[in-house]
């Protein structure tokens, strides 16, 4: 006999002796690949009870509007972005007084009309400020 054959012939009788071995099934069984006389089941742990509910997941909360900036060009004023823009020149003036001083509505050298190409302009498309209620002035770095 070659020692292949040995060693299958070890691993059979290991299987035959090891499964003599085990106690007697519980619950049904399961018929084998290798043999539909005798069936050993094994036993079966899985849950018992109620199955658990998923905890509560918070929805996303929806994202606020964001500014996007826009590079003033030849023809372009304040109303016609607003208009572009749903929103309106005011707005657009208060949102970048910081930048361009002459944008200031508060200040007596407001010029809205003197824009000039190549500004880079943030807005909030959309987005109209309620002139009565306009948040004070962030301070200068």
């Amino acid at each position: 006999m070659n020692a292949r054959a040995r060693s299958l012939l070890g691993l059979i009788l290991a299987t035959a002796v090891g499964g003599a071995c085990l106690p007697e099934a519980i619950g049904p069984s399961r018929p084998s690949a290798t043999s539909s006389a005798a069936v050993i089941a094994s036993p079966s742990f899985g849950p018992t009870g109620p199955t658990p509910s998923p905890s509560f997941v918070p929805p996303t909360p929806t994202p606020m509007p964001s500014f996007v900036v826009y590079t003033v060009a030849r023809g372009d004023s304040l109303t016609s972005i607003a208009r572009r823009f749903k929103t309106t020149g005011r707005s657009i003036a208060f949102w970048n007084r910081a930048t361009y001083p002459s944008l200031d509505p508060d200040s007596s050298k407001y010029a809205p009309n003197r824009i000039k190409v190549g500004w880079k302009l943030s807005l909030i498309p959309g987005v109209k400020l309620n002139e009565d209620d306009l948040p004070e002035p962030s301070a200068s770095p």
